[in-house]
């Protein structure tokens, strides 16, 4: 059992580490696949002598052209990414809801990692693609939610490092991210998709291997087979479900507004930004490493920012810090807005934009999971956390559905629809602050 008095890693459990770097290698693995997905999919997958082998592609086509209508390549592959990332963000609320009931977090975890190594090594055929993906949705839903109740689950509820284990957390994942599209990119778009493929799938596994090795040191499962039948809410927990709601609504903004960086953005890049560097083209995928090199970078200095706010009682509250994150979303696609009128430009005018969605993500999402696994029914947590993933799913496919219009809009319209997306919901986050105010102070003294 963990000792939530230790403070041997950075002030926090060591229990703490094991999950971070699992964290991080399962984004790795997740990551290095989606940098390539689009690229691959637009480049070779959707074409002639490539299509044709997919097994059950036809009928995938069909279901997604009976919303969108008919798709060339890129919408299509548009559409497909966002379907997939949507329902990788979907399956944790049934992971957590059967970690919380059957099968305990740490078994769940266990069978994620390996369901997403495995169809992360089916990627490498094209027959198998619908299969590969089908096992990612499922072992992403399995790990997620559960690894992320682990977490809050080395902390008593009144201890304030809760907050900052989910920034360390999420700084993990991000070190993963970044590394994801140099190495599997590279592969990728140098040797051949299917190696940079293979390499996500060696990460979940190393990632699997650290999460094995550190058992001891995590939070025993809890399992309540009864929670179902405890009666009615009681109500404290009515009392936080439209927190809970109106966070879920800012991160699904957030994300909704960042999140054609890694959909269309690849394509933008290479058809309207000059990537030469002495000579030779910056690979398109190792531009997805730039957002969450920022925010690893600026976490540290973030904290230490509110912590210094902290003592002067001047830390903003949580709406503020989600609508100042929108805000800068917002403000970093209205910049590329700007950007796209000048043709031909080069690489480093994009790091602004990086800079402010990393800033965003800092002050957006790991703020949201801490308050879900801080005040969430602590029954079913892990399924509460699952519920946070929607967010992401709700985005992943509006982020398909608006892809789709890269083709008929312009560049400056396309990035400025994004970039007041943005600004909507920071207005809106601004504008809850005063509402939630007594709930949220009664609820999350940290």
């Amino acid at each position: 059992m963990t000792d939530r008095d230790d403070r041997s890693f950075l002030g926090h459990p060591k229990g703490l580490a094991y999950l971070a770097f699992t964290e991080a290698w399962e984004r790795f693995s997740f990551s290095g696949m989606q940098a390539m997905l689009v690229l691959y999919m637009v480049g070779e997958l959707l074409h002639p002598g490539h299509i044709e082998h997919v097994i059950g592609f036809g009928g995938l086509r069909s279901a997604l052209e009976s919303v969108y209508g008919p798709l060339a390549p890129q919408p299509l592959s548009s559409a497909i990414f966002g379907l997939y990332t949507g329902l990788v963000f979907f399956m944790p609320v049934l992971g957590g809801h059967a970690g919380d009931r059957w099968f305990g977090q740490h078994r769940m975890v266990m069978a994620g990692a390996l369901f997403m190594a495995a169809g992360h090594f089916l990627m490498a055929f094209e027959a198998s693609f619908l299969l590969a993906l089908l096992l990612l949705i499922v072992g992403a839903g399995c790990l997620k939610g559960n690894i992320s109740k682990q977490v809050g689950g080395l902390y008593r509820d009144d201890d304030r490092r809760r907050s900052d284990a989910f920034q360390i957390f999420s700084m993990a994942m991000n070190s993963g991210i970044i590394i994801a599209p140099l190495i599997c990119g590279t592969l990728g778009e140098l040797y051949g998709w299917h190696y940079g493929f293979g390499a996500a799938g060696v990460g979940m596994l190393i990632g699997l291997g650290i999460y094995i090795s550190g058992q001891r040191y995590l939070p025993p499962d809890t399992i309540d087979r009864s929670a179902a039948a405890k009666g009615p809410m009681l109500p404290s927990d009515r009392r936080v479900l439209p927190i809970l709601a109106l966070v879920f609504l800012m991160t699904a903004c957030f994300l909704l507004t960042a999140g054609q960086l890694g959909n269309v953005y690849s394509l933008w890049l290479k058809d309207h930004v000059d990537r030469t560097v002495g000579g030779h083209a910056i690979p398109i995928t190792w531009f997805q490493s730039l957002t969450p090199l920022f925010s690893v970078a600026l976490t540290p200095l973030v904290l230490r920012l509110w912590q210094r706010q902290a003592i002067s009682a001047r830390e903003p509250s949580l709406f503020a810090k989600m609508g100042i994150g929108l805000a800068m979303a917002g403000g970093g696609m209205i910049l590329l807005a700007l950007l796209s009128t000048f043709g031909g430009i080069g690489w480093w005018w994009l790091l602004p934009t990086h800079l402010l969605v990393s800033m965003a993500y800092i002050f957006v999402y790991p703020v949201g999971i801490a308050l879900f696994s801080r005040i969430a029914p602590a029954g079913a947590r892990a399924m509460y956390i699952g519920i946070f993933f929607l967010s992401s799913f709700v985005a992943s496919n509006l982020v398909g559905f608006l892809g789709g219009f890269y083709a008929t809009m312009s560049p400056f319209a396309f990035w400025a629809l994004h970039g007041c997306l943005g600004l909507g919901g920071a207005l809106v986050a601004l504008l809850a602050i005063r509402p939630f105010r007594a709930v949220l102070a009664a609820q999350d003294p940290s």
